[in-house]
């Protein structure tokens, strides 16, 4: 795990959706910095966010977030917490401004707390549509409305679940950008996502399959742990290609010849003295992300249903007894 403090920390969380186990006693620690939950829909990813934001209760294990219990002291996590949910949740009917002077009432900051959305509303470069309704923004202008609401009330954590689904490039670099900047605040980051160049960036990744916590680590460590490079050879002699795969058990791909290694420098310093003269093309593949989750899944990374999002998001609309 980590030598750091956790901010958050969760011992055998477990939760059904009827007869759909969507969490099988998860455990882990979430250190300062970024963290990223990678895994498809239908790992879990949702109903775990819901769980740490308080928005369900759990129904087997526990959670604390900053030394705070999940189920004893609800009310004071939420205080310490910013969430931006995957699904819209702004209300649509009021302004840019009343949307975050409701939250910033909710949260308690009392009628003082002009000056802090303003200051918002220039973080995401939404100060000119204040008294917009919030029906005429783009997707984009939105989701960066949702992050400043979840920054609002200065969280020390915030949740994130896969906030640039769905936005364009310039949309999803200016979100990118405003969350670097509040972790230059010292802001930390937990992020649900299923796109590896997001998890790649992060300081630490969980991976969830099925409910279940698969492997928790530096993206670099994990790649060493259970990736390997792959080798691509193009090679002037056939017979010296047929001669290898023989004595080293590579594979074809096309006209090439390939192997895969956990240490492609060392492979490298022992073949190119002796074959050197024979390669055409040389290409070096480093494992990624994608690759780990095939690895320890045994399947791609890929969307494979609802898992639980949908009932989540309902729940808290609905003003469920947890989310009081």
């Amino acid at each position: 795990m980590t030598t750091a403090e956790p901010l958050l920390y969760a011992q055998s969380l477990r939760y059904r959706y009827g007869e759909t186990l969507a969490l099988d006693r998860v455990s882990l620690e979430v250190p300062p910095g970024f963290f990223a939950l990678l895994g498809p829909n239908g790992a879990g990813k949702s109903t775990l966010v819901g769980l740490l934001a308080t928005l369900l209760a759990p129904q087997e294990g526990e959670a604390w977030v900053l030394g705070h219990s999940v189920r004893q002291h609800p009310r004071r996590v939420r205080q310490l917490l910013g969430l931006v949910f995957q699904e819209p949740s702004l209300d649509e009917r009021l302004t840019v401004y009343e949307n975050l002077s409701f939250h910033a009432l909710i949260y308690g900051m009392g009628f003082g707390h002009a000056r802090r959305i303003a200051q918002v509303l220039e973080l995401v470069e939404l100060a000119e549509w204040a008294q917009a309704p919030v029906r005429a923004l783009s997707r984009g202008m939105k989701r960066r409305l949702e992050l400043g609401r979840a920054i609002l009330h200065r969280p020390r954590l915030l949740l994130l679940d896969e906030p640039t689904t769905g936005l364009d490039v310039q949309s999803r670099r200016r979100i990118w950008d405003y969350l670097r900047a509040l972790q230059g605040e010292g802001v930390s980051l937990l992020l649900t996502t299923h796109q590896l160049e997001e998890a790649e960036q992060a300081d630490q990744v969980a991976i969830l399959d099925r409910g279940r916590l698969i492997e928790q680590g530096r993206p670099e460590e994990l790649k060493r742990r259970h990736g390997a490079a792959r080798i691509l050879l193009s090679l002037a002699d056939e017979a010296l290609a047929e001669q290898l795969l023989r004595e080293q058990g590579g594979y074809r791909e096309g006209e090439r010849i390939g192997f895969e290694t956990a240490q492609p420098q060392e492979f490298l310093a022992r073949f190119m003295p002796q074959h050197g003269g024979a390669v055409r093309h040389l290409e070096v593949r480093y494992p990624s992300l994608e690759d780990v989750f095939l690895k320890l899944t045994g399947r791609a990374l890929r969307d494979e249903g609802p898992d639980g999002r949908q009932a989540l998001l309902a729940f808290a609309q609905k003003g469920g007894e947890h989310t009081r």
